[in-house]
């Protein structure tokens, strides 16, 4: 019996184990949200909520030691500066895991691990991605106006090479 054995295995040796969920909690971090196995979503979940308390406090050695699980500065930056703050005032339950589908192939139960988020953050994300979307639809306009604006120009360039050439050879 398994008595007092409270981590899954999940198939693999210590070493590959911890480095797949420091791979996969890293990912979490840096974009919010993963598709993975369920068992695997509720390992990495553990090692997630950890690390997230550990930037709740925000002092050198909490930092210090997610630095020994997330090899990337800019992931340990972003945990610091952004998600750590979001969870100031809550105690644990910082992800939230979703199931989706079951995976073709080998029929693995497949779910989504993310960060759980405020309705204000939501919204403000949102505005955000309308706002990116408004831009990029604004250079596409510019970017055809400009392309519209050149391309007479062109046809006319060419005729009247075409016609100066003809206007050579008649004479």
């Amino acid at each position: 019996m398994r008595h007092l054995r409270d981590r899954r295995k999940l198939n693999r040796t210590a070493s590959h184990r911890r480095a797949m969920l420091r791979n996969l909690v890293t990912s979490l971090f840096a974009h919010e949200r993963v598709e993975t196995t369920v068992a695997r979503a509720k390992e990495a979940r553990r090692e997630a909520e950890h690390l997230i308390t550990f930037a709740k406090r925000g002092d050198l050695h909490a930092r210090r030691q997610v630095g020994r699980y997330i090899s990337d500065n800019a992931v340990v930056k972003k945990l610091f500066d952004t998600i750590g703050p979001w969870y100031a005032e809550r105690n644990g339950g910082y992800t939230r895991i979703i199931k989706t589908r079951t995976r073709l192939g080998d029929a693995g139960e497949m779910a989504y691990l993310e960060l759980v988020k405020t309705e204000e953050q939501k919204a403000e994300e949102r505005k955000q991605r309308q706002q990116e979307a408004a831009a990029k639809e604004k250079k596409k306009a510019a970017r055809k106006k400009e392309i519209a604006d050149r391309a007479p120009k062109e046809k006319d360039e060419g005729k009247e090479e075409k016609k100066a050439k003809k206007a050579k050879k008649d004479k």
